[in-house]
């Protein structure tokens, strides 16, 4: 009996000394997870419409969408940002309407890193000092699943956050307007034959280049300096307001620049203009029965504008 009995014994103290191994390997991996998680570049990635001064209830909305993309591009702390040979090179994050996940994981390395984003994400960049880019002709054109609408396309992006560290918190990446806006809001005059005025107009700006070059280290876009005038097609966007982005640009002359076609008939209005980086302009016109007496009154400008504000 007594082999018996010191089998046993030794039985049990092997297997305590097997669930001591495991208990101790389990806290190991643990803990090596717990490293790689902190490891991880993670973002906080802000909207330009949930920067303003809104009420409470407003707080966590946001226009991004779900699939979208932004670009991304980290390199050493003052280091000059290039297309290649950063710490990481354009890479894609995509927002699933909760988070923004990029394609690989970002992990953090020793030292400070300044992180610059754009959207909407494109693919190739070939220069970061004069990343191409182009305003959509026809802004009235809806998205689908595989591309954004133009008015969407149209509207660059772009934030930057300097001197970040492994010790920080996530990334806070806070999105500005590079380009301009412009809204028509059409106006019933007195005259104008009708009850209300049609909601299937058109409304078109003309003589604005609409290719421009980004400066993906400091967010600004320049227009195109030979770049060739065209006309755009603004967006529809409800009371009888019709809104485009344009890049910004100085109009010196008098000339034709926003039209409006409705009914058959073509109001034409013409004026001088300057449309500022990250500005919203407004402009009214009063509809009449006799198009050539349009009244005509440039409203003021907003900065930083929200997709949802009124005009």
């Amino acid at each position: 009996m007594k082999p018996t009995i010191h089998t046993i014994y030794t039985a049990c103290i092997c297997l305590l000394s097997s669930m001591a191994m495991v208990s101790c390997g389990q806290e190991e991996t643990a803990g090596s997870k717990e490293t790689e998680r902190n490891d991880v570049m993670q973002f906080r990635i802000a909207h330009p419409s949930q920067q303003q001064a809104a009420p409470a209830s407003r707080a966590t909305e946001t226009d991004f969408e779900t699939n979208d993309r932004i670009g991304l591009f980290v390199c050493g702390e003052n280091e000059p940002l290039q297309v290649g040979g950063n710490y990481v090179n354009n890479a894609s994050l995509t927002y699933n309407g909760t988070t923004w996940t990029p394609a690989r994981p970002i992990y953090w390395n020793d030292g400070s890193y300044d992180v610059y984003a754009y959207y909407p994400f494109s693919s190739p960049i070939l220069s970061t000092d004069e990343m191409e880019f182009r305003v959509a002709a026809d802004q009235s054109a809806t998205g689908t699943t595989d591309a954004l609408g133009g008015y969407e396309a149209s509207d660059f992006l772009w934030a930057s956050a300097k001197k970040q560290t492994a010790g920080n918190d996530a990334v806070a990446l806070k999105f500005k307007h590079c380009m301009s806006k412009l809204t028509v809001r059409l106006i019933k005059g007195e005259d104008y034959e009708g009850d209300e005025l049609p909601q299937d107009a058109e409304v078109f700006i003309h003589n604005t280049v609409p290719n421009a070059t980004i400066d993906l280290a400091a967010g600004i876009a320049t227009k195109t300096l030979y770049g060739t005038e065209a006309t755009l097609k603004a967006k529809a966007a409800g009371d009888n307001r019709y809104t485009a982005i344009v890049v910004p640009q100085r109009i010196t002359n008098r000339r034709p620049l926003v039209e409006v076609v409705m009914k058959g008939v073509s109001y034409l209005m013409e004026s001088a203009f300057v449309f500022k980086p990250g500005m919203h302009h407004i402009v009214s016109l009063t509809i009449t029965k006799n198009p050539e007496q349009v009244k005509i009154e440039i409203g003021g400008e907003i900065e930083n504008w929200e997709t949802t504000e009124e005009s």
